[in-house]
């Protein structure tokens, strides 16, 4: 659901350009009104409810402060103060958009209630995983996310492991996982909105990501049941999530594996990755539970002997050191046969 924003300011340039780049660019997270009037804005606060409203000093007073679940103030720090009440949150007037926006929702989700349950409007969820290291299952997760964007989908790239490889592929920066963290953490505030105002979008290839949590230790603590909100609150901001899982199998991972629609499971050409896969396949009581929705992935010019599951991609060897090219070029590969 899109977040209600009243701009409440006499200034028409500031709230056109303003108001014109939340529609061209922010559109699917808020819905902006824009009111220069001090006497229609109080008939417009007696007619309908905002979530947030961002007031001009000069409009505080005119406001019904009821009608606003979040009342910010426009604060221009070359002006004196207008003498608002301290009560009242302010927030910069100028500085760029896309920050703002950041800072809205993050403010606004931490007024917001705690909300449980699977999102309405609910991404399609696909997990990826390997039962062990270095087969390239973080490779097999950005190309498949890359293959969505180009699709027309926006996709939310999530990364579960321990030691994030966000870093490595993105360079955004700012506040991520962690921040999500303290919120599940506490139990209180909208984790939905707050996983969308944290969220960046690469300029390369337009995949949607949250950044790296700050200590390896805040993955390592997340319980199954709060794995569960984090990923019911970041199906609800994309039509596609993502999910870079650890080689782990422990209970958070199949709580991973119960949520998603589907999952790649990723094998290499070494011996040791056929090894642990026929571990796992014959062995795991969780493999009979997800096997109508596993895609057999063999990563690296692997192949595949036996037909474990329905649905085999080959994916070939592409020698290359540049792991973003590899990643692009694989993405041109068809994950769903």
């Amino acid at each position: 659901m899109k977040t209600q924003l009243l701009i409440a300011t006499p200034e028409h340039d500031y709230a056109e350009h303003l108001s014109n780049t939340l529609a061209e660019k922010h559109s699917d997270a808020i819905c902006a009104v824009v009111c220069s009037d001090a006497e229609n804005l109080r008939e417009l606060l007696q007619a309908r409810k905002f979530d947030i409203a961002l007031f001009d000093e000069s409009m505080v007073d005119s406001a019904n402060l009821n009608s606003v679940k979040l009342p910010l103030v426009l604060w221009n720090e070359n002006e004196a103060a207008y003498g608002i009440s301290c009560d009242i949150k302010r927030i910069r007037k100028y500085q760029r958009i896309s920050v703002m926006v950041s800072a809205l929702l993050e403010l606004y989700s931490k007024a917001q209630t705690a909300e449980r349950g699977m999102s309405m409007n609910r991404a399609r969820i696909t997990a990826v995983w390997s039962p062990m290291g270095g087969a390239g299952k973080t490779t097999v997760a950005l190309a498949y996310s890359a293959g969505k964007v180009s699709e027309g989908r926006q996709v939310l790239y999530l990364d579960m492991e321990p030691f994030s490889s966000v870093d490595v592929y993105f360079t955004g920066k700012g506040r991520g996982l962690s921040a999500v963290f303290e919120m599940l953490e506490s139990g209180e505030g909208n984790v939905e909105i707050l996983a969308r105002s944290l969220r960046k979008q690469d300029g390369h290839n337009d995949i949607a990501y949250l950044c790296s949590p700050e200590n390896f230790d805040d993955m390592n603590i997340l319980s199954p049941e709060n794995t569960a909100v984090l990923i019911d609150a970041c199906a609800g901001v994309a039509d596609e999530l993502v999910i870079d899982m650890s080689g782990i199998c422990d209970d958070r991972a199949r709580k991973i594996f119960d949520l998603a629609d589907k999952i790649l499971l990723v094998i290499d050409p070494s011996h040791t990755s056929q090894i642990k896969l026929f571990q796992f396949l014959s062995q795991n009581s969780v493999f009979q539970r997800i096997k109508n929705k596993t895609t057999l992935v063999a990563n690296k010019g692997a192949v595949v002997k036996e037909q474990y599951v329905d649905t085999i991609v080959c994916l070939p060897m592409i020698q290359s050191t540049d792991s973003v090219m590899v990643y692009k070029t694989l993405s041109g590969y068809r994950f769903d046969a």
